[in-house]
């Protein structure tokens, strides 16, 4: 019986909270490390120790490939099986054979061999440990004791032999830091590779913001006010946008506390950033105008194509709306999720004319109407000739010193004009139409033709070098037939062995076709 074996598991095991199977595994290890360095050639070496009385015995192993196998390529670690069995008659294919050899004892090996392997095993049990512990709390609050620092961060104790790290690009710039100081943090990611700390902490994240105030803000544990988002330049503003569904609840009242107690606490908490708490509402301008406080917005353009707003504000609080470096508009850019172009009310008053100015040459030029008429149309909003060929007569007849008349006479040229263009497109696709070649394709309708030629193609040879994606425009086809027409029309490049192009059909549907 060797005692000493049975007296070192139970006194690491207890010291570092570690399962005693896993000390068990790392003496196994240190054994076979040091009875390999016994041995002129490579070998593979288990050690199997009897866990209630500590006795182990050591053993030579080879894994067994079949006899006409050609996988064989470490003769010192693999046998064929007519060589297997020779060691041992019951052999099988895919397993090992062992032969016993001497056992080294446990007080002669290299201490320092030991040592090291047990203590690699208990940091990966430990690191595990933490990892299974904190795998489903990614980012929430997590806080600690500054144990030490290096150059690249900070090691946190969380408790319970939990270790994090806060790496230097995660701390707010320019706050004091020291051993011991209790930190909070957010918890932004885990390291599953067994070099380095297992969780990674952030105070530069949105979210760090978020959970803080919900530490300060009973209601939103509460569920009467929800955080929508969050923005920072860490250190510096931050910008937090809040809601309740509630009427009767003061959302922004309520995260800044009497007296601004709660956005203090948070604000202090983050080294005296400062924090603008901000209304949401479901109405994008509205929500972006909120976003811009302090400065007062005067009027906004909204772009729904582009994600974009232009925003006025008055020429003495340009600066403010823009704030330090861009700050506050970008602050307010990342808030609403909306691309935010800040100028003056003068320069937007000089777009707006622009913008006017165009639509009343189209219509003047398109309608054959005086520019009276025409900036009737686009003070109502009209900006193109289908919505004025198309739109309820009665919208019209609205309009001061529009009759019945002249709304039918509107229409009637609104109407033409556009079937003036229609014409020129067809005309144009008696030149550039589908090709013979592309309406032979079986799947393809000439309906289907003319729609991919008035998409620019308009022969099978351009319809092979289309994806799927390119096609997701041509209203008659669905992803499903886009990547049938694109087969067929490359059925010549698969006779040929051409390179197919890296697109979005799978290699299912490449096989079915082929």
């Amino acid at each position: 019986m060797d005692a000493d074996i049975i007296q070192v598991v139970d006194a690491v095991s207890t010291a570092k909270d570690v399962e005693p199977e896993i000390i068990f595994d790392a003496i196994e290890s240190a054994i076979a490390s040091a009875t390999k360095k016994k041995y002129a050639e490579d070998i593979d070496v288990n050690v199997r120790i009897d866990r209630q009385t500590g006795d182990y015995k050591t053993y030579r192993r080879w894994f067994v490939f079949a006899d006409d196998s050609r996988e064989l390529e470490e003769p010192d670690f693999e046998l064929r099986m007519i060589d297997a069995v020779e060691i041992d008659a019951s052999a099988q294919i895919g397993e090992y054979v062992e032969q016993e050899i001497e056992s080294i004892d446990f007080d002669r090996i290299g201490a320092q061999i030991a040592k090291q392997v047990i203590v690699q095993k208990v940091r990966e049990a430990e690191k595990q440990k933490t990892i299974d512990l904190y795998h489903d709390k990614v980012g929430q609050l997590v806080g600690g004791v500054v144990k030490r620092l290096d150059r690249s961060g900070y090691y946190l104790d969380l408790g319970n032999n939990a270790e994090a790290f806060l790496p230097r690009r995660e701390t707010i710039p320019k706050e004091p830091i020291r051993p011991q100081d209790r930190l909070k943090a957010i918890l932004k990611e885990i390291n599953i590779d067994l070099k380095g700390p297992p969780l990674i902490l952030s105070r530069v994240e949105p979210s760090f913001l978020i959970e803080l105030f919900k530490i300060e803000v009973p209601e939103i544990g509460q569920n009467l006010i929800s955080i929508v988002g969050a923005a920072r330049d860490p250190g510096l503003r931050a910008k937090i946008a809040v809601t309740s569904e509630d009427k009767r609840i003061d959302p922004v009242g309520a995260c800044v506390g009497m007296r601004g107690s709660r956005v203090q606490a948070v604000s202090n908490e983050l080294n005296g950033e400062r924090i603008d708490i901000i209304l949401w509402s479901d109405n994008a301008a509205q929500f972006v105008i909120n976003a811009m406080s302090p400065a007062n917005v005067i009027s906004i353009i909204v772009d729904e194509e582009t994600n974009s707003m232009d925003i006025a504000v008055e020429e003495a609080k340009l600066s403010q709306a823009i704030g330090r470096g861009g700050q506050n508009i970008r602050l307010a850019s990342d808030l609403t999720q909306w691309k935010l172009n800040v100028m003056s009310e003068a320069d937007a008053q000089e777009i707006d004319e622009h913008e006017m100015q165009k639509i009343i040459d189209l219509f003047t030029n398109k309608l054959s109407v005086d520019e009276d008429v025409a900036s009737l149309l686009a003070q109502e909003g009209f900006s193109n000739i289908e919505e004025i060929a198309y739109v309820p007569i009665d919208e019209l007849e609205e309009i001061e010193g529009f009759d019945e008349k002249l709304v039918a006479e509107l229409r009637e040229r609104a109407q033409d004009q556009l079937l003036i263009e229609a014409i020129s497109t067809e005309e144009d696709l008696d030149v550039h139409g589908p090709s013979d070649d592309l309406l032979e394709l079986p799947l393809i309708t000439p309906e289907l033709a003319f729609s991919l030629a008035r998409a620019g193609v308009n022969t099978k040879n351009k319809l092979a070098e289309q994806s799927v994606d390119d096609l997701q425009e041509i209203e008659e086809l669905d992803e499903d037939l886009a990547a049938k027409v694109i087969l067929q029309a490359r059925e010549d490049w698969f006779k040929a062995g051409e390179v197919i192009p890296d697109d979005d059909i799978s290699e299912e549907e490449l096989g079915s076709e082929e």
